[in-house]
């Protein structure tokens, strides 16, 4: 729910909040919340300063930076690390600033991956040729052991401070473990796409698992889950979508799952699953208006019904959601249900 300061105010109108409290419920709220993430002035520049900071250490990485040799590359990567950690730990034991702390934490993971190469290359394990910079543009079973890396040192930041946008570089790098993994179980960087398209679609749906139990266990705190959620989803609907489909009932079967993913999405106030499930949904009544029904008068107008009757559908729960929802989560798991109640 999107509170306002104009609901409290409406709420102090009816009576419902003694008058003249109103305000100070307000301030109350705002200084409660200041440090969850949100769509003020502060939050977007720091967002903005640590993904530009992100991106200069790893994305925008030029070739004129392999000057530095193996060795160097490596200690510039664990100074930055280490000043973004020491800064990081400043920011939120002594100033309370969990969001600028989490995003320097952030960029002290992403940088695992520059010190992990520079010591491969110290060690002359790379050919002539290999950057640091591909890691981020290519798929090669190569870069296995930069990902591990990379967790292992998401993990120990996660279990040392416990800040929210630590697992962004995290979900990240799983992400690109579910390219670089096909690779790896075939031993050779060219693999056929279809052992690619398969091993996304598992991987994403682990990586979904884990972040619902991660999403349980974090229930009553703040959001760590997000991140997971949504690099599982994208190995997930993208492995699934490049699925090659020569059958109709297939593509029904992908209409299907990706209902199932709006629902999912519903049921845990997650929208990553509603967009992506909506994105498939989408895609596939374009097939059936472009290919199956391209000259039917017809379809246009059942489709339209469909669609209002999905809009009756919406209006008939939101009238009954109360004891639906109560009836619905009833037998469900404890820990499921305050889930769903801290989440919805």
């Amino acid at each position: 729910m999107d509170l306002k300061r104009t609901d409290l105010q409406a709420a102090e109108a009816q009576g419902l909040i003694p008058a003249g409290q109103a305000d100070a419920l307000w301030t109350f709220l705002q200084a409660r919340h200041a440090d969850r993430p949100g769509f003020r002035t502060s939050h977007i520049l720091y967002y903005l300063g640590g993904l530009i900071a992100i991106s200069a250490m790893s994305l925008f990485m030029t070739l004129g930076w392999e000057r530095f040799g193996g060795t160097g590359l490596a200690a510039i990567a664990v100074a930055y690390a280490v000043a973004a950690l020491a800064t990081a730990d400043h920011l939120l034991r002594s100033r309370g600033q969990p969001i600028p702390a989490g995003l320097l934490a952030a960029l002290a993971v992403a940088l695992v991956p520059l010190a992990v190469y520079g010591l491969q290359q110290a060690a002359d394990l790379w050919p002539e040729g290999e950057a640091a910079r591909d890691y981020h543009r290519h798929i090669d079973g190569r870069w296995l052991l930069m990902e591990l890396a990379t967790l292992a040192a998401g993990a120990a930041v996660l279990w040392r401070w416990r800040l929210p946008f630590s697992v962004m570089p995290v979900a990240v790098t799983l992400w690109y473990l579910t390219m670089d993994f096909a690779p790896f179980l075939a031993g050779q960087p060219d693999v056929d796409w279809e052992l690619r398209k398969l091993v996304s679609l598992v991987t994403g749906l682990a990586l979904i698992g884990l972040a619902f139990w991660v999403d349980l266990r974090s229930r009553h705190g703040p959001d760590f889950a997000f991140w997971l959620y949504l690099a599982g989803v994208l190995a997930f609907w993208g492995g699934l979508s490049l699925m090659r489909s020569d059958s109709e009932w297939s593509k029904l079967a992908y209409c299907g799952i990706n209902l199932v993913m709006i629902g999912v999405g519903a049921l845990l106030s997650r929208r990553v699953f509603a967009v992506f499930g909506g994105l498939g949904v989408a895609g596939y009544l374009g097939y059936l208006a472009q290919v199956l029904f391209k000259d039917s008068l017809v379809f246009p107008f059942a489709l339209t019904l469909v669609g209002l009757g999905v809009i009756g559908a919406g209006l008939w729960w939101q009238k009954h959601e109360q004891s639906l929802a109560a009836r619905l989560r009833a037998p469900l798991p404890r820990a499921l249900r305050e889930l769903l109640e801290a989440r919805g």
